[in-house]
Formats: structure tokens, C-alpha cells, sequence
């Protein structure tokens, strides 16, 4: 068996039922992460051969751990795991090994993964392109020249060329959409306040980011999210979330999908995307779904101005802590605290309506489809010495970031969203496509996604490293 073609939940039952040891695992992870990280350079800060060796032997020698018994994962290096350099991707924090776990990684360890280091992010997670100046950058397996995406950069490229079999990332900004579309994985956003943050700062306000699951199946989402779901009774908004595992296949008959393409020429679009996304919506129309294109329900300036708004707030609240060495940020990061820091109440408050009345749209439009669709991305994998994209087929981008707004209508309301593969296009370079529901339909999505990819198997036809 080739345990880097392995699913997720192939590889936890051969470990569950002990036909697989942990050791066994362990070393398959080490030598394909020998054979292809030096190329891609997605996982950072791994630990000692050795050391996890011998920590897979120990889980051998025990009871049964939970879920994720004996499953090596790398977690992104946003959040801080104990004994590993934690860096978020910046010089500040190139040597701070925590003593504790964040509630994800303790999750996870507690779950029975084996934590064998970090998945390669962008400096504070800001920006859709996975590079640092403590790491470098991480690489597209489809053309290593080229930007593999981000946030969740290191993590999709892990799972992509078969070095993890689970992955978790984080969304603010589509990063765990964007890099699950360019490299034919699934990312799935789940509803906000699923999936606790970290119970640290403020509890009521930043309502834009939530942590999430990656995989190369909906089903292996469904059981990593499934880890890392339900309440921490510390944060207020966190809700209370029914186990998703296993993954129910749906019955397409009848499904109302309400294809959004881009929002009336709103989101500028390179060529070839919408075309693979029409493909990919075919297959839900052949397996009795009814496709309906949708004009725009709501002003997508109106939208953006409220996220660019609330997302500087958000960010510079968390950068500011860290002013006294602003010099040291990246420059998005800088641009982002000074956006935020000058922004006034009314400035939040006018963002906050403009949110509300986009979510009292989209109750209504939920009323008339059962999932709505959006491409994820709006380019193709970019060359990875530039930063971000400048201009979209002739349209010039105001902000380093306005390249990815097809991702916001989803994240300024905390929907649901899964990123399902597409296919290729003629340069042979994989994307993706969102497929977004109501809050609170993350287990619907998934299974969906799940009849999708039983039809399509994308992320089965990878890279060959």
C-alpha cells in the first residue's frame, strides 16, 4: 500500500484495527516528506526522525487515543504547538517555541494525532501567497515556479503531494479555499463559530475568521472537523455542532443550485475559470440537480467596502500589540494596521449595517436555492516572485488583496463554504470552485461535496513527485 495515495479515513481504521502501526505510518510520512518537501517547501519546523519514531512506538503500546489515533499532522504555523517553533511566518517570532498547546493543536493531540511540526503560512497569514521571510515560500506541486496560495498555503501543497493525509488551515480571506483550489484539494470554511479560536483578546467582536479542515475528500473533512468542532465555553459566540462522521452521501434530485459566476462582471476573471466551473456544475446537473444562473443579489462594492473595513479592524487589533516594531512587518501588514488604526466607530458601525443588510439578502436568496456557487478563485496560479496580482485581464487591483474578492459575500457573513475542485485548465493548472449554503449547513455541504467527488475523484489525479 501506498500510504501517501491513502485516504485520511482508510489510514485511521487500519490504525484503529492495529492491520497498521503508527511506526508504520510514521515512517511512510518521514520518507515522502524526504522524497518531495525539499521541491515545494510546505512543511517547516519538523521535528526529530527519531523523536517521532519513537513517539509513534509508545502510541503502538497503548490503548486506542480517539479519532486521529497515530495520524502524523502538521499544523499551521499560526497556531502555537508545544515544543515546536511557532513563527506565524515572522523574524519577531523566529525562535518562540511555545510550552503550551493552542485549543486546536490540544484538540488534535488530545484526538491521538501525532503533531510532527508546522505547515508553511504567510507572514502574519495575511495574503493569498505562502511566502516568509523565516521560510521562503512554499510551491505549486502543479508548476513549482508558481504560487501555490494562501494562507493555507503549506497545508494544501502537504496534502496535494501526499505528505499529510489531513490538514487544518484557517479563513479570514478564502485561505482555505484559494489554496485548495490551486492545488485540487478540498478547503471547507465551516460556519462561523463552529470551530473555536483561540479564547484569547476579545470574544464579541471579530466575527470574520474561523480555523477549518483541509483534506483530498469531503468524508476525510467531515472527520477532522468533527476533532475540532463544539463549544469552548470560554468564548461566547461558539455554537453547539452535531458530529458530521461519517459523511452521508446526498440525493441531488431537486437540489436548487444558484450559480453566481461573477457576480455580473463584478469579479474580473481570467480566462478559462468560469468555463471549468460551468464543467464542474454539468456534473451536478447530470446527477439531477437544477442549475439556475443567478444575477447579482446584492451591491458587490457595498459588500467589499464593509470587508476591507472590518477586516483592517480586525487586523490591526490583532497587529497592535506589536506596533512598537511595526518596521519590522511586511508591508501589507503595515497597511492593514494603519488602515485599521485610523478607522473610527461610525466607520465600523456603517460597515456593520452594510453586513447586516447583505445577510437579511442572502436569507431571502437561500429561500429560493439550496446552495449557491462562486468560483473560488479569479486567476490562475501566479509566478511566485510576485507578491500579489496587480491587474485581473486588464482590470487594475486597488489593494494587494482585491484579487481575491470573490471569496468575501461568503466570509463577511460566516457561511459555510466548501471548495471543491474543478479541474484543469489548459495550462494544466488546477482550480476550484465555492460551494456555499446557509449558516449552519456544514454537514449539507459536505455531503454534497461527497457525491461530487465520488463522480469526479479531482484530488486523486495529482502531482507526480
Amino acid at each position: 500500500m501506498d500510504l501517501s495515495q491513502t485516504s485520511a479515513k482508510e489510514l485511521l481504521n487500519d490504525l484503529s484495527n492495529r492491520s497498521l502501526s503508527a511506526e508504520e505510518v510514521m515512517r511512510a510520512t518521514l520518507a515522502r516528506i524526504a522524497a518531495v518537501n525539499d521541491q515545494v517547501n510546505a512543511i517547516v519546523a519538523l521535528r526529530d526522525p527519531d523523536d517521532l519514531l519513537a513517539e509513534a512506538r509508545v502510541v503502538d503500546q497503548g490503548e486506542n487515543l480517539g479519532p486521529l489515533h497515530g495520524l502524523p499532522i502538521a499544523v499551521k504555523d499560526l497556531v502555537n504547538v508545544a515544543g515546536i517553533a511557532s513563527t506565524q511566518g515572522s523574524p519577531l517570532f523566529r525562535d518562540h517555541v511555545p510550552a503550551t498547546d493552542d485549543l486546536l493543536a490540544a484538540r488534535l493531540r488530545a484526538a491521538g494525532a501525532i503533531l510532527i511540526g508546522k505547515t508553511n503560512t504567510p507572514e502574519f497569514g495575511l495574503g493569498s501567497h505562502t511566502f516568509n521571510p523565516v521560510y521562503g515560500a512554499t510551491r505549486n506541486p502543479y508548476d513549482p515556479a508558481l504560487t501555490c496560495g494562501g494562507s493555507s498555503g503549506g497545508a494544501a501543497v502537504a496534502l496535494a503531494t501526499g505528505m499529510l493525509a489531513l490538514a487544518d488551515g484557517s479563513d479570514m480571506m478564502g485561505s482555505l479555499r484559494n489554496p485548495a483550489a490551486w492545488n485540487n484539494v478540498y478547503g471547507f470554511r465551516p460556519s462561523w463559530g463552529r470551530v473555536p479560536s483561540e479564547p484569547t483578546g476579545d470574544g464579541f467582536l471579530h466575527q470574520l475568521s474561523t480555523l477549518g479542515p483541509m483534506a483530498r475528500s469531503p468524508e476525510d473533512i467531515g472527520i477532522l472537523l468533527d476533532v475540532i468542532s463544539d463549544p469552548d465555553p470560554r468564548q461566547p459566540n461558539s455554537v453547539e455542532s452535531s458530529p458530521i462522521t461519517p459523511v452521508q452521501t446526498a440525493d441531488l434530485q431537486g437540489l436548487r443550485i444558484g450559480w453566481l459566476a461573477d457576480w455580473g462582471g463584478a469579479f474580473p476573471m481570467e480566462e478559462g475559470i468560469l468555463d471549468l466551473c460551468q464543467n464542474a456544475l454539468a456534473v451536478f446537473a447530470e446527477m439531477g440537480a437544477e442549475v439556475e444562473e443567478v444575477p447579482p443579489p446584492f451591491d458587490a462594492e457595498r459588500i467589499w467596502d464593509s470587508w476591507i473595513t472590518l477586516r483592517a479592524w480586525s487586523v490591526a487589533a490583532g497587529l497592535q500589540p506589536l506596533t512598537d516594531r511595526q518596521a519590522a512587518f511586511k508591508d501589507t501588514a503595515q497597511w492593514e494596521l494603519e488602515k485599521g488604526m485610523a478607522l473610527s466607530a461610525m466607520d465600523v458601525h456603517h460597515a456593520s449595517v452594510a453586513r447586516t443588510e447583505w445577510f437579511r439578502c442572502v436569507v431571502e436568496v437561500f429561500q429560493r436555492f439550496d446552495v449557491l456557487v462562486l468560483p473560488t478563485v479569479q486567476v490562475w496560479p501566479f509566478a511566485i516572485e510576485t507578491p500579489y496580482p496587480a491587474e485581473i485581464s486588464g482590470a487594475a487591483m486597488d489593494t494587494y488583496h482585491r484579487w481575491m474578492q470573490v471569496v468575501t459575500p461568503v466570509s463577511l457573513l460566516g457561511l459555510p463554504a466548501l471548495s471543491v475542485p474543478a479541474g484543469f485548465g489548459s495550462g494544466g493548472l488546477p482550480t476550484g470552485m465555492q460551494l456555499v449554503g446557509p449558516k449552519g449547513a456544514d454537514a449539507r455541504l459536505l455531503s454534497i461535496g461527497a457525491v461530487y467527488h465520488a463522480a469526479t475523484s479531482w484530488p486523486q489525479k495529482r502531482p507526480a513527485m
